[in-house]
């Protein structure tokens, strides 16, 4: 089994501003090994959510070649069909995605949240509560989204990314919602859980502390790695 779980090759994506096109990125290529975590850095705007979107299949790009996991998507061949159902399936069993707002079931409790995005992927619900707990809310399981604080619910939805085991984990802003303390615990769980199961790890923060964590870091205001 190769160890590469993402090769990303001259990757491009423009949106439209009225009748203009705005570049986001151009020629983008960045490779992550199992085990290994880069920090995506640089001011609002610089592309670090749209490229987490595109790594996890939520957005195409207009140009460029991506192989995760052993899946290759082309830039010419639009994700429909059996694209979509690939990369559906690649987030259900391998890809853990934390977006900046909490993504909950308001109609299930958050041990309820953690425990079906833990049977999506198949695997054994007993830890779903643990995860709760490490993570500082386990005395909240029983109670609905919209009956605790957005930072609580961050850590839920860290929580169901956990619980999941992914092979590989995009990440945005994982820790913006959260005081400095509990910031500090939550990272550390998410690099031990890394550390433990060798799964791949991408964030995009403005945290310099957090990105100085990981392995790397990609600046994609001036693209350099480092």
């Amino acid at each position: 089994m190769s160890d590469l779980l993402i090769s990303a090759q001259d990757l491009r994506k423009q949106f439209r501003s009225g009748n203009e096109p705005v570049t986001v990125f151009d020629g983008l290529s960045l490779d992550l090994g199992r085990g290994e975590s880069l920090a995506l850095i640089g001011r609002s705007g610089s592309g670090k959510s749209t490229l987490l979107n595109v790594l996890c299949g939520l957005e195409w790009p207009d140009a460029g070649s991506l192989r995760i996991l052993g899946e290759s998507f082309e830039a010419q061949s639009r994700p429909l069909g059996r694209a979509e159902t690939r990369w559906g399936e690649l987030r259900r069993r391998r890809v853990g995605v934390v977006f900046q707002e909490a993504n909950l079931m308001p109609a299930l409790s958050l041990l309820d949240n953690v425990r079906l995005r833990s049977r999506l992927a198949s695997r054994d619900e007993a830890p779903c509560r643990d995860w709760l707990e490490r993570l500082g809310i386990g005395d909240l399981a029983d109670r609905y989204p919209d009956q605790v604080s957005g930072g609580q619910r961050q850590r839920a939805a860290l929580a169901m990314v956990f619980a999941m085991q992914p092979d590989l984990i995009l990440a945005d802003e994982p820790t913006g919602s959260l005081d400095r303390r509990t910031a500090e615990d939550v990272a550390e769980v998410l690099f031990n859980l890394q550390s433990r199961h060798g799964c791949g790890l991408i964030l995009a923060t403005h945290d310099t502390e957090l990105a100085d964590r990981c392995d790397r870091t990609l600046d994609l205001g001036h693209r350099q790695a480092r």
